[in-house]
């Protein structure tokens, strides 16, 4: 299967062939590694993930838009580490290799808390390495709140000063109410919204239509007809939910 991938993926390369672009997209990953995820769930986390990434929608769409990509594991305050540094995705061998990297990337801590602030504060703070890049995202995972470190909203001025937008995924293996605290304490900017993994054997899915959602997220926005999200509202959505009444929807209709 993942031969049959990488050869589609390289007949794309072909097709797509062209003039270099400007960065569309500068999306890091920040992976919870926290105590309570085991072995078992940090590699659904990562082997999900990885496999998202070749996705061919999702692959073409990070190469034509020469997106930089970088991975981040986080724990407990002062845990946080680059594990993987900002890659430009020039080519389906670089979003392949990316990928590989991604899958076998080892854990770096197993036992520690879960400070969400600081590692949102920690993955914003090379963002100007990438400040070509026309959307910068931070794509944070967590199975449970915030519990150590300063709180995730006191760098929402700081994230609104640079121009990154935070979503989230929110495993909810052993806590219900999570989509609801990273709606209300974690996602900030623009189009900002969380997807809702009810456990970690739910996470590859999800992972993967929330990458979807993110990448092609400023094209689709542009076309005519495509209902889109008020910028002044930032939004919570889990497809097999009932709308929230924080959400409002604005149609968008051809000049």
């Amino acid at each position: 299967m993942r031969r049959t991938v990488s050869r589609f993926l390289a007949a794309l390369s072909g097709l797509f062939a062209g003039p270099a672009l400007a960065c569309d997209l500068a999306l890091a990953l920040a992976v919870d590694v926290s105590g309570s995820v085991d072995q078992h769930e940090y590699s659904i986390q990562m082997g999900g993930l990885a496999t998202a990434l070749r996705d061919p929608v999702i692959a073409e769409t990070l190469v034509r838009g020469r997106a930089q990509l970088k991975l981040v594991q986080w724990t407990g305050s002062s845990r946080q580490q680059i594990s993987i540094p900002w890659t430009v995705m020039e080519g389906f061998t670089d979003l392949e290799q990316f990928a590989d990297r991604v899958a076998a990337d080892a854990r770096l801590w197993r036992s520690y808390s879960t400070a969400i602030g600081e590692a949102v504060l920690f993955t914003m703070r090379d963002f100007d390495k990438v400040e070509h890049c026309a959307r910068k995202l931070i794509d944070v995972s967590g199975d449970g709140p915030n519990n150590e470190g300063i709180e995730p909203e006191e760098i929402r001025r700081e994230l609104k000063r640079r121009g990154i937008v935070v979503n989230a995924i929110a495993i909810e293996a052993s806590e219900p109410d999570l989509t609801d605290y990273f709606f209300e304490h974690v996602i900030h900017g623009e189009g900002a919204f969380v997807v809702t993994a009810d456990s970690f054997s739910d996470y590859p899915g999800k992972i993967r239509k929330k990458l979807l959602r993110e990448v092609t997220q400023q094209t689709s926005s542009l076309l005519p007809g495509v209902i889109t999200r008020s910028p002044s509202v930032i939004t919570s959505t889990d497809e097999n939910a009932a709308p929230r009444q924080k959400t409002a929807l604005i149609a968008l209709t051809a000049p």
